[in-house]
């Protein structure tokens, strides 16, 4: 018979308690690591700036001034270029029309990054998902940050 009381002040007190812990779950969501952010903010705030209105610091130093990446989906008919940002990005795409390209090919660089954040036990298959997952997280990112 204790048993029996014991298990129900425990079931009891769990469905008492779930919703609030489901709440703080919910409120702890914006605490999330935000990957293209951290990767913008690292590698690409330098010469597009902050707010990614291409007024980086860096920008004294190259030919062409950094692009604003605020007003793609704008200068898109209103629909942001994914694909497009992701040729750019990974270096599949060339900038036409705008000479050298001054913006690395992050496409290579997370390539060559791959080997030792992965491990010695990597496989190419793995290479291949960890690039298209930071540059799939860094277009994310800039989808973000478009004018409304």
């Amino acid at each position: 018979m204790n048993q029996l009381c014991v298990g129900t002040v425990v079931l009891v007190a769990t469905l008492v308690a779930a919703p609030a812990l489901g709440h703080a779950q919910a409120a702890n969501i914006e605490n999330y690591l935000d990957t293209g952010k951290l990767e913008y903010q690292s590698n690409c705030a330098i010469c597009h700036g902050a707010s990614g209105k291409g007024d980086g610091s860096f920008n004294v130093l190259l030919k062409r001034q950094a692009a604003d990446l605020t007003v793609l989906s704008k200068n898109n008919g209103g629909v942001f270029p994914f694909n497009r940002v992701y040729g750019v990005i990974s270096g599949a795409t060339d900038v036409v029309g705008h000479g050298p390209r001054n913006m690395p090919i992050w496409g290579n660089y997370y390539n060559d990054q791959a080997a030792s954040v992965l491990g010695p036990s990597y496989r190419q298959v793995d290479v291949r998902a960890f690039v298209r997952a930071r540059i799939l997280a860094l277009v994310e990112y800039v989808s973000t940050v478009q004018a409304k």
